[in-house]
């Protein structure tokens, strides 16, 4: 057994030791390690395949809540060909936990810097930038920042783009625990409940997410999923806050990215992939397109799975990554 994923240097409750998620299930070569920017800020980061050094590198960049191990069932497939990079966003997994600005817009700026610091400091000239749900909205953002670093964005399931309906009719049902953290918000960050938790956090999990250890079956016949999503949040919850200044409630941001994707320069490429039953909003994907009638913008549902398109149907969204990869170079 290793040391489980999380660094817990920080948090009170009682650590657990767990085999590592990528030490058990990767069969490329990998290095993971932290990347130090120069704030003294640490980002937890596994590149797979550092020797292939022909192709534009794959850049992906986790959800809220979430971290590297996550990507388990893609990052082999995805790093066949070009060399892969999957990092912990700053507040996250085993990254440091600043304090970010309490408003939205500092704390947007403070993720998106911290994403281009780490690109330096990686010695990235250019990349193919992947994000998934929160991932996908600070992917757009550091998009519209940094253009030229950005060869093809890819949206998977991206949070934070649709503006508020005015007719709650209009709004897709969320699932039950998202409507369980919406209860809490409030009063607290979103996870709060989590840590409260202590040692029973990992049931916790498993009782309100038992689709996560259904989604890893084939890597994890144990609870090794759901102990990696409770040590990703059982510390000091700073990049929750910062998510909960930047959103106007669970399903919506303060500042929507359908007001700002036509700011991103037209010659960027951006494919939206979305799972067919999803709780996002799918129509974003026609409206980016009427944003930017002059650049290139495909949107498609993958069948069969739902928020988490990378691990409801994994070979199908690697296939389809693939190949928008590959026509990059």
């Amino acid at each position: 057994m290793v040391e489980n994923l999380l660094a817990t240097q920080e948090t009170r409750v009682r650590s657990l030791h767990l085999e590592d998620p990528l030490e058990k299930g990767l069969q490329n070569k990998f290095l993971a390690r932290y990347v130090s920017l120069p704030n003294q800020n640490k980002i937890w980061t596994v590149t797979v395949s550092p020797e292939l050094r022909d192709r534009t590198p794959l850049v992906m960049v986790h959800g809220f809540g979430g971290g590297v191990g996550l990507w388990i069932l893609n990052m082999d497939s995805l790093s066949t060909r070009r060399t892969l990079h999957t990092f912990d966003l700053l507040g996250f997994g085993r990254s440091s936990r600043p304090t970010f600005p309490r408003d939205p817009e500092g704390a947007e700026d403070e993720f998106v810097t911290s994403i281009e610091t780490w690109r330096e400091s990686m010695g990235i000239p250019s990349m193919i930038l992947l994000g998934h749900s929160l991932g996908g909205f600070l992917a757009t953002s550091y998009s519209i920042k940094y253009p030229d670093r950005v060869k093809h964005l890819i949206l998977v399931d991206p949070w934070g783009f649709p503006l508020r309906p005015a007719d709650p009719s209009q709004v897709r049902a969320p699932p039950t625990w998202v409507k369980a953290v919406a209860s809490v918000l409030g009063r607290s960050n979103p996870l709060a409940v989590l840590r409260v938790a202590g040692p029973w956090g990992p049931s916790l999990v498993q009782r309100f997410r038992p689709d996560f250890k259904r989604k890893f079956a084939d890597f994890f016949d144990d609870d090794t999923i759901s102990e990696y999503i409770y040590h990703c949040n059982a510390q000091n919850p700073s990049g929750e806050t910062a998510f909960k200044a930047m959103m106007e409630s669970i399903g919506w941001a303060r500042r929507p990215m359908l007001e700002r994707i036509h700011l991103i320069r037209k010659d960027v490429p951006i494919t939206m992939i979305y799972g067919a039953n999803t709780w996002i909003d799918t129509s974003t994907g026609k409206k980016v397109k009427l944003q930017r009638p002059d650049s290139y913008v495909r949107d498609l549902e993958i069948e069969g799975a739902s928020h988490h398109v990378y691990a409801d149907q994994p070979h199908i969204f690697n296939a389809v990554v693939e190949e928008i990869c590959d026509s990059v170079d």
